[in-house]
């Protein structure tokens, strides 16, 4: 029996530790759906002269979203190196060039991103949100 307690402490700690650890932020479908709504916002606003970003919309969503990280557990500075991450970065444009080429934006073709724009804007969708009609 005093040889049992040990293992069965042992295994019960790291059961509690497997369960507290978190997944990487990406992971989390409510911080990134929302990252990726932005990031393609902000990509259709780039290119499309004729729609802008709702940038005080997208900061306080920013703040919202640290808010809700912190609230999940991720301290400030698991935030801070996730939205700073090359890696992070890559794989979301990646995502968002796939997504935007799914709805019919041509890059070279600035027209072909205020028509996805204004489809999003009209769908109120998560992108469309963030977009206004010059």
């Amino acid at each position: 029996m005093r040889v049992m307690l040990p293992v069965v402490l042992g295994v019960s700690v790291l059961a509690g530790a497997a369960a507290a650890a978190k997944p990487p932020l990406s992971d989390v479908p409510e911080i990134e759906n929302k990252l990726f709504a932005a990031a393609v916002g902000w990509e259709i606003s780039e290119i499309c002269e004729d729609i802008a970003a709702r940038k005080m919309k997208a900061l306080g969503q920013a703040w919202e979203l640290k808010a809700r990280a912190n609230e999940l557990g991720y301290s400030n500075d698991e935030i801070k190196t996730y939205m700073k991450s090359k890696e992070q970065k890559k794989r979301m444009r990646a995502k968002g060039e796939a997504y935007l080429k799914s709805q019919g934006a041509i890059y070279g073709q600035p027209e072909t991103f205020c028509v996805v724009g204004r489809a999003e804007i009209a769908k109120k969708s998560a992108i469309g949100a963030l977009l206004r009609a010059k």
